[in-house]
């Protein structure tokens, strides 16, 4: 069954730690992720249990052995951008493998790779799903395209999705929202700048609101969650000498799954209006003496006018990890979990009525940042682990 390792008697988390620098030295950033979709491709076609398909770059494997579940293992293959000036700044130290998406996840693609290796006749039936996009807005996940274009191909019981854990169960996730909200105002000349209205200064309201906000904590199924609620980007002005009529405020939500997407839209649309009509009035534009102005009176209204626009808004999940397809893997685990703080696709297939966890090696604090790396003894932990459902 060992069709991808190529010394037999090398140590288990060697080849793990190779396959791994393999799959890392292949540039994948999301919409780009092409030639590594090739290269996992043709390590599958190796494997004649398994049947392969494609749909774009993405790949999904299965047995069909006829059992009467299926558990679904994903993963998703593209990166953000490298940090490296260049490749993808891929070395070695030690028992340790750095580089941009060897922990998101190309670890978790390794692991997965060898189970689909080594697994001929697996206790269940299983899927593995190599996907494109994900790093990226909703609309562009490689899961979706499956979904549209093949439902077929995902069908399952339950699912585990490599996601970097640190070999610790983060069950389900949470919802990730981002609204922008544009603050219009009046142009005028900043020599007479009371013709105007500062659209930057009306931000001033909604910025200290979300500075005070705190983050609800709730516990959803013996998982405790932790929201926030952040200016991720502000922008406005348009030069030096001119008062600015407009104001852009883009906000992240990350919410538990104690709500719906629909619920956390409705709060923070409401949140949002509720901090500007909650505004005291402002002092009227016009000079007092228009005439030693120099120029026209206008009438201001007490409150700043608003547009709001959602951008993105990818539910949460709740946990489900009472599905007996996840026993062994607690087991494995010790019977430890935790609350998925950030956002995976453990939601899609939540959405669908598949209970999904995270479960793979690398630290997920180090993800996204220049020291993202992965350890031999994360990669053999997980193979193990998820060896035992198998």
């Amino acid at each position: 069954m060992g069709h991808m390792a190529s010394d037999p008697n090398q140590p288990l988390a060697q080849k793990l730690f190779d396959l791994t620098a393999e799959l890392v030295a292949i540039p994948s950033v999301s919409h780009q992720e092409q030639q590594l979709s090739q290269h996992i491709e043709a390590k599958l076609r190796q494997l004649p249990w398994l049947s392969v398909d494609r749909v774009g770059d993405n790949l999904v494997a299965r047995t069909t052995q006829g059992k009467t579940e299926r558990l679904i293992l994903g993963g998703h293959l593209d990166t953000v951008p490298v940090f490296a000036e260049e490749g993808v700044g891929l070395r070695v130290d030690g028992d340790w493998l750095w580089g941009t998406g060897s922990a998101d996840m190309k670890g978790g693609l390794a692991v997965l790779l060898m189970l689909a290796g080594q697994f001929a006749e697996p206790a269940v039936d299983v899927t593995y799903v190599f996907y494109a996009r994900e790093e990226v807005e909703l609309h562009h996940n490689g899961l979706r395209e499956i979904f549209e274009l093949r439902p077929d191909l995902l069908l399952g019981d339950a699912a585990i999705l490599g996601e970097p854990t640190g070999g610790v169960i983060e069950a389900g996730c949470q919802g990730t929202l981002r609204m922008k909200v544009k603050v219009l105002g009046r142009r005028a000349h900043t020599a007479r700048a009371w013709m105007g209205r500062n659209a930057v200064h009306d931000m001033a309201p909604l910025l200290e609101a979300l500075s005070n906000f705190v983050p609800a904590q709730p516990v959803v199924e013996g998982c405790q969650y932790h929201e926030a609620l952040q200016a991720v980007s502000v922008s406005g002005g348009i030069a030096g000498n001119v008062v600015p009529d407009e104001a852009i405020i883009e906000i992240g939500y990350r919410y538990a799954p104690n709500k719906a997407a629909q619920q956390a839209e409705a709060f923070l649309t409401d949140f949002v209006i509720e901090t500007f009509n909650s505004q005291e009035s402002v002092v009227p534009l016009a000079h007092e003496d228009s005439s030693v102005a120099g120029g026209e009176a206008f009438e201001q209204e007490a409150r700043p006018v608003v547009e709001l626009e959602l951008v993105d808004n990818a539910p949460a999940c709740a946990p489900g990890l009472d599905h007996n397809l996840f026993a062994k893997l607690l087991e494995a685990c010790g019977g430890h979990y935790r609350a998925k703080l950030g956002w995976t696709d453990v939601s899609f297939f939540g959405e669908r009525g598949i209970p999904a966890v995270n479960f793979g090696p690398g630290d997920p604090e180090l993800s996204h940042t220049p020291q993202e790396r992965v350890s031999k003894q994360s990669l053999e932990q997980c193979y193990l682990a998820l060896s035992q459902v198998l």
